[in-house]
């Protein structure tokens, strides 16, 4: 497996524990609908996350975050549309990010809540 994978896999692990720390339940993990995967599903009180784990070695290029690109989010919205229909639940849905730099310096977790709208 290339680097870079191994540094997102290594990432996304990293968010769990962050999240499941924080109170969240963990539903899903890389829960796949047509073309889009979420990396994670997680719940908290009448709230769904769709969470966007975006993990870098550096942030020399930019913040982590600033990778989410529309279409991708286009590719979330119908992927927990999907989800929402299955599990038929009334919930709220709100769209995270996890952003993760990870070096030989140290791990940064930085956790955005409401990262982007549903549109």
């Amino acid at each position: 497996m290339a680097q870079h994978n191994e540094l997102g896999k290594e990432g996304e692990k990293l968010a769990v524990r962050f999240l499941s720390d924080k109170g969240y339940t963990i539903l899903e993990t890389n829960y796949r609908y047509l073309k889009a995967e979420i990396d994670i599903i997680a719940r908290i009180g009448n709230v769904i996350c769709v969470v966007e784990v975006k993990t870098r070695s550096t942030s020399e290029f930019g913040n982590p975050q600033e990778f989410v690109k529309p279409k991708q989010i286009g590719l979330l919205v119908s992927a927990i549309n999907n989800y929402i229909e299955d599990i038929e639940d009334d919930v709220e849905i709100r769209f995270d990010i996890v952003a993760i730099v990870k070096n030989k310096l140290g791990t940064t977790v930085e956790h955005l809540e409401d990262a982007f709208m549903h549109f």
